[in-house]
């Protein structure tokens, strides 16, 4: 059997500021964006040499999902960004405005720093130890 993790969905209020977000400022790849009608598009992107795994933009439908946005895990850390080398993408994340919470620390599996998407999502950039 073989399985993979495809999507996960990420509550946005607009889907050509979060396609500049993730394109622009974090290089992810552009996957998808086909027009589904009625304002709705199928929206998918992913990071620089992912081989599995994506974000679906999803925007706002009514005022519950909008509530959403930013807080789509309670306040918690919902999204991993795994990388191969922390203090390039720490900097370059840095240098293109990204707003990180904290300094780097050093947990033992792996060096780590909470970051925030424009919408509130709080994130995790992290290089795991081998």
């Amino acid at each position: 059997m073989r399985q993979n993790l495809h999507a996960v969905t990420l509550v946005i209020p607009d889907y050509d500021k979060a396609i500049a977000f993730y394109t622009k400022v974090l290089n992810f790849k552009l996957l998808q964006d086909l027009d589904l009608g009625d304002g709705k598009r199928w929206v998918r992107v992913a990071p620089p040499g992912a081989k599995s795994g994506s974000l679906l933009l999803a925007k706002a439908d009514g005022d519950r999902q909008a509530a959403a946005i930013g807080n789509q895990t309670g306040g918690r850390v919902g999204f991993f960004l795994e990388t191969d080398d922390f203090n390039r993408d720490h900097s370059a994340m840095l240098e293109a405005g990204v707003a990180f919470e904290e300094p780097a620390r050093h947990e033992p599996y792996g060096t780590v720093a909470v970051w925030n998407d424009p919408f509130g999502n709080r994130w995790d950039l992290i290089e795991f130890r081998d």
